[in-house]
């Protein structure tokens, strides 16, 4: 029998109604559109509102997208795995929560939070799981609320984050489609740099964290930026290398949409031309988790079966990592 790998027959996207665009973050913080269209790439950003919304909430239309367009049913999911750094809560994971809210009753699912790069890890782990030949259905889905933990009077950070996510359903395939490699890699100390100062069992929340507005995202850009040109750059070309892969073989990048420059050094650093990267930014911002799966989400219909997609990520702490995609099937097929 052929080697099984794990294929992706569906795509789902979900993000909010409510734009936050960039002149009305003027109106909160010392900044303009022109800055922040010129060190960005963002126009606007997507944001939840509603008493008692969280990320399972964006998780719940991803999921039924998936199935409507597969033709399945959420008791036909075997296994569902949830990135976000956002979760409803601290336990249960918010993979459990969605299992409930659409109905999948035959689905065991816990989450993985490894910042911006965590679709990437959710992934490889999902089609491990194919892989072993005991799952045949599983969904991995990307999604934060990044507007729970983001503070709008930090210029350096609001400007950027948005919420929303997508996903992914994995099958099994016996022609090479699917998750053909990856290289993912971690590297702690760079939680010094991009982290969430309190809130965890190091540092639990109090009234003074509080105050302190210690409980939102913190980041020194500059340093962020360096290590994420250069660790993305480099796995990228590492999936080109190890694959004997060519810019000329590759249909598309599919790049973690965090800051357009650090997209366009990717592209450039492995000499993929603008055409052939996948690129949303300015209508999303950085949807951490969610920013690759919505990109598949909005490039569907120009997918076509044999495809050769990179998908390259960093994240806080730091993570990072790059993966080879061999599209399944033609995108048409299911298009928005």
């Amino acid at each position: 029998m052929n080697k099984i790998t794990a294929a992706i027959t569906a795509v789902g996207g979900y993000v909010p109604d409510y734009v936050l665009t960039n002149q009305e973050l003027e109106k909160l913080v010392d900044t303009t559109d022109e800055w922040i269209l010129t060190r960005t790439g963002i126009s606007e950003r997507r944001i939840l509102k509603g008493e008692g919304k969280g990320t399972s909430d964006l998780c719940v239309p991803i999921a039924l997208e998936i199935c409507r367009k597969r033709g399945i049913t959420p008791e036909d999911i075997d296994l569902l795995i949830v990135a976000t750094v956002t979760p409803d809560m601290t336990f249960p994971a918010t993979a459990n929560v969605v299992t409930d809210k659409i109905g999948a009753k035959n689905a065991f699912g816990f989450d993985i939070s490894a910042a911006c790069s965590g679709f990437l890890y959710a992934l490889d782990t999902g089609a491990r799981f194919i892989e072993s030949g005991r799952y045949q259905k599983v969904m991995v889905i990307g999604a934060d609320k990044m507007s729970a933990i983001m503070d709008y009077t930090d210029r350096t950070t609001c400007i950027i984050f948005g919420d929303g996510g997508g996903g992914v359903l994995l099958e099994p395939n016996y022609e090479g489609y699917g998750v053909v490699d990856s290289i993912l890699k971690s590297d702690g100390h760079g939680r010094e740099y991009l982290h969430m100062k309190a809130g965890g069992s190091v540092k639990p929340a109090t009234i003074e964290t509080v105050q302190n507005r210690e409980h939102f995202v913190y980041q020194e850009g500059k340093m962020v930026f360096k290590y994420a040109v250069s660790n993305m750059s480099e796995a990228a070309n590492g999936i080109l290398e190890r694959n004997n892969l060519t810019a000329e073989s590759i249909a598309w990048l599919v790049p973690h949409q965090a800051n357009k420059r650090i997209i366009a050094a990717t592209a450039q650093y492995i000499n993929l031309p603008e055409e052939k990267v996948m690129m949303n930014i300015h209508r999303y911002g950085n949807t951490t988790a969610g920013t690759i799966p919505l990109c598949l989400w909005d490039y569907e219909k120009q997918l076509k079966k044999g495809d050769n997609l990179i998908m390259a990520a960093f994240g806080g702490g730091f993570t990072w990592g790059a993966s080879y995609i061999k599209w399944a099937y033609d995108g048409e097929k299911y298009g928005k």
